[in-house]
């Protein structure tokens, strides 16, 4: 099958620094201040097209910095993405400027995608009316909620159609009415072929929605495969996850960044 997403070896390293002027020091002397941190290490992945790949994991373990590189939000350290198509990332906030109102950042995101200004006069009104903010449209996009920023940014993706897209959390604020609406809308994309990661704590909404799941843990590929082949084993490990002291997740943390570390040292 045609691939839409190629992921190979992608790493991506973070600088962690005690104080501020550790950041000055390490961007104006040779010596290096700070502590490396590896929120993706070693990464490979692909998707073909038409796939509905869920990401889980705990949290840290690297599912919105992968989305964020998929869609060229943030650039790896290391390593490459290839995409098949344009792709378009839902989060909450995702490419929204709080000084501008919500009528002015659709047109100025459509800019940025290549829409003429006839093409954005033509689907503003669709957006406006899915993402069900008439009243609050012209109002600057900081006085509103995160449920209301997370449906002006689903509106605006699925209007302009892309051929992956990424949704990231986005379903997880706001009513119930518009995450089902949400849901349906994307099942349309599905229906059309689209390539979709989803990434979302909801177990239920991984069963109903995706095919494949991608299952991180602390930066790396815990496992990809079938959902019901990777699901139960994720559901299984969070159970025990869940029931661990305080003492005990940080136990399991260490151990697994250790092992991330001995994976780097080893494929460096």
């Amino acid at each position: 099958m045609e691939k839409a997403i190629i992921v190979k070896d992608v790493s991506k390293k973070y600088k962690l620094y005690k104080k501020s002027s550790e950041k000055i020091l390490d961007l104006l002397t040779p010596k290096s201040y700070g502590e490396d941190f590896y929120a993706l290490n070693h990464v490979d992945f692909e998707a073909d097209k038409g796939d509905v790949v869920g990401f889980v994991g705990i949290n840290g373990s690297g599912k919105s910095t992968l989305s964020n590189i998929i869609a060229g939000i943030v650039p790896e350290t290391t390593g490459s993405v290839t995409l098949n198509g344009q792709a378009a990332l839902i989060a909450v906030a995702s490419g929204l400027k709080g000084d501008l109102t919500g009528r002015e950042n659709i047109e100025l995101k459509c800019l940025m995608l290549g829409f003429s200004k006839k093409e954005i006069q033509e689907m503003e009104e669709d957006i406006i009316d899915f993402a069900e903010l008439e009243k609050f449209i012209d109002q600057p996009v900081k006085s509103y909620s995160s449920g209301m920023k997370s449906r002006l940014g689903f509106a605006i993706s699925v209007n302009i159609d892309p051929d992956i897209l990424i949704i990231d959390e986005a379903l997880s604020v706001g009513d119930k009415a518009f995450a089902e609406k949400s849901l349906e809308k994307m099942k349309e994309f599905k229906a059309k072929g689209k390539t979709m990661i989803f990434v979302s704590h909801s177990i239920g909404q991984m069963k109903k929605f995706c095919e494949k799941i991608l299952w991180l843990e602390f930066g790396t590929v815990k496992d990809f495969g079938p959902v019901d082949e990777v699901l139960p084993k994720y559901e299984e490990f969070l159970k025990k996850y869940k029931k661990m002291s305080k003492k005990e997740k940080k136990k399991y943390r260490e151990e697994a960044s250790k092992k991330n570390a001995e994976l780097k040292t080893a494929t460096i």
